[in-house]
């Protein structure tokens, strides 16, 4: 018996030292998701006027997550022309890539045209800038030096931070009116070293809501050229901005068209609803076919020992509607509609402000932004009041998603943001 507590007492003490000198004794804890904590806490709040502004998922006019129709129909048509779970390439569905940059660049773009687009498909569009990332550090003959908008997307930064280039920001909003400072946004960018490279959002910028003007792209377009600037687009929500696929494209085409060798970033999560599908593209100018298939090469040298080859599935669904004249006309109406839903928002969101409530501040930013998200101006100070005493909850900096208001929700969303801001809430 004695042996028995003796031989446990020398186990545990061993099993308490092993414990101690764990090699993962060290590592930190990190940081808390800013998007996942607010979803957390609206998660955990049983008020049941709470509202959730901070996720990045169109919800319809009752706030629920919505799975379009045209989605469900190439579903249903793939049962019978998918045959099989096989493994795709390692650069991804052949057809889908080919239906996937023609939506992108468009059936008049000269490089697409002539052979000249090197593309792959990739998982959503993080997946895309990972890999457009990590392509351009191994192989941009140029110091890998990034500018990004200020503010950007918050993955932006990490994403080509952790692929090895130095991330510096130019001016992109300015804070009194919440709208393009785009003066200080081409002075930034003149005075970038030749070669930079420049990350542009296509259309919907998040997180503001606000995009240049098509002259504006002009200026941005001659600016890169002067300083030998290397455009690289982000482009999450062609078609969900404007409601137009050939609007919200503009900005990658026309700089294509005025020969840069642009690289894009292509997502299918937001204009078709496949958040889970993680469905995208990374496409890049070159400057011949023989000159594509070398830089293809290479991107399967950088998927293959990272991922091995992209889900099959989600891509199915995308080339399925892409492909199909009746499906492709449905999905166009579908994202315009959900377009238009979020317009509707912004209009109705500004007339109670303004009109009703005459809530202190301007507010014509609601209205002139695009898109799911909305800079709205609101302080850190109002947005911890909204999340404590209103159950509304979006990030610190004040960005909302239009997407989760709806006609049952916008009032009391107004009333509470006119309350936050007169200090009585």
């Amino acid at each position: 018996m004695l042996a028995t507590t003796l031989t446990r007492r020398v186990a545990g003490a061993r099993v308490g030292a092993l414990r101690s000198l764990s090699i993962w004794s060290t590592v930190p804890a990190g940081p808390p998701d800013p998007i996942l904590g607010i979803t957390e806490a609206f998660k955990a709040d049983k008020d049941p006027r709470k509202i959730n502004l901070g996720v990045g998922a169109y919800r319809d006019g009752h706030g629920k997550p919505y799975v379009l129709s045209c989605v469900k129909k190439a579903e249903q048509i793939m049962e019978n022309e998918v045959e099989d779970k096989e493994y795709l390439p390692i650069t991804g569905l052949p057809e889908f890539i080919k239906h996937a940059t023609l939506l992108a660049y468009g059936s008049r773009c000269i490089p697409l045209n002539e052979g000249r687009i090197a593309a792959t498909q990739t998982i959503s569009g993080t997946g895309a800038l990972r890999i457009g990332a990590a392509f351009m550090a191994r192989h941009y003959p140029h110091p890998k030096v990034i500018y990004l908008p200020n503010p950007t997307w918050g993955n932006h930064i990490p994403i080509f931070r952790d692929s090895g280039f130095e991330v510096r920001k130019y001016s992109y909003i300015d804070p009194t009116t919440n709208l393009l400072n785009f003066e200080a946004l081409k002075t930034d960018l003149r005075s970038a070293p030749e070669h930079s490279v420049v990350l542009l959002h296509a259309c919907a910028h998040n997180p503001t809501g606000v995009d240049p003007t098509l002259e504006q792209w002009g200026d941005i377009s001659t600016i890169c050229q002067e300083r030998r600037l290397f455009p690289f687009f982000d482009m999450a929500y062609q078609g969900f901005a404007s409601g137009s696929t050939t609007r919200d494209a503009f900005p990658p085409r026309y700089f294509a068209e005025q020969g840069h060798q642009v690289a894009l970033c292509q997502s299918f999560a937001k204009n078709m609803g496949l958040y889970g599908e993680r469905v995208g593209t990374f496409s890049l100018v070159t400057s011949d076919p023989e000159e594509k298939a070398r830089v293809e090469s290479q991107l399967k040298i950088i998927i293959r020992p990272m991922y091995s080859n992209p889900p099959s599935h989600g891509a199915h669904i995308v080339n399925t509607i892409l492909k199909r004249d009746d499906l492709y006309s449905q999905w166009e109406g579908e994202v315009k509609a959900m377009a238009d839903r979020i317009i509707t928002m912004r209009e109705d969101l500004y007339n109670i402000l303004t009109k009703d409530l005459k809530t202190p501040g301007e507010w014509g930013h609601i209205k002139s932004q695009i898109g799911m998200f909305s800079f709205t101006g609101l302080k850190k100070e109002h947005t911890v009041a909204l999340a404590e005493k209103a159950h509304v909850y979006m990030t610190a900096d004040g960005r909302i998603s239009m997407a989760g208001l709806n006609p049952s929700n916008i009032a009391y969303f107004a009333e509470s943001v006119n309350s936050a801001v007169r200090g009585t809430l």
